[in-house]
């Protein structure tokens, strides 16, 4: 699995990843994180259904990512 998250990526995937990128998703507004949609939708298309920048909340979870892995 990768380390870096994009926004084609399905959020399913994305929590595979790393579970900490949980609080970060929830404090964008992305609450719908056991919804079946989350499974089959992408980062990209959650953030425009959400009005969520994807650009930017890509940036916080791959940040995150790189404190983890150091």
């Amino acid at each position: 699995m990768t380390n870096q998250i994009t926004k084609d990526m399905i959020i399913g995937d994305i929590l595979q990843v790393d579970r900490g990128v949980i609080p970060i998703l929830m404090n964008s507004g992305m609450h719908c994180l056991g919804c079946p949609s989350s499974q089959m939708e992408s980062l990209g298309e959650a953030c425009m259904v959400h009005g969520i920048d994807a650009d930017e909340l890509v940036g916080k979870l791959n940040s995150y990512l790189q404190t983890v892995s150091q």
